[in-house]
């Protein structure tokens, strides 16, 4: 590695309480949670509907997971733009 980018690694620091890369870390991991949420409940809904598609008594499971669905992904948008405007 070259003696520059050895300096950049340096540089970034530790993930101690109370330094930006700890508050981004959170931010990261909110991120990612809400990401995996929503895919879990878009999976969820997709299957529910192809059940409820095929005559299967699902159609309650369908709206409510198409509800979640909806919720989380207002909820992450939301949360996103936010952050954007701070």
């Amino acid at each position: 590695m070259e003696p520059s980018k050895r300096a950049e690694v340096a540089e970034l620091g530790t993930l101690q309480s109370g330094t930006r890369q700890r508050a981004q870390l959170r931010v990261r991991l909110a991120d990612i949670a809400w990401t995996a949420l929503c895919f879990v409940l878009a999976v969820w809904a997709v299957a529910s509907s192809v059940g409820a598609a095929r005559g299967m008594t699902a159609w309650a499971y369908c709206v409510v997971a198409w509800i979640l669905l909806a919720v989380a992904c207002a909820t992450l948008l939301t949360t996103v733009r936010a952050r954007k405007r701070i």
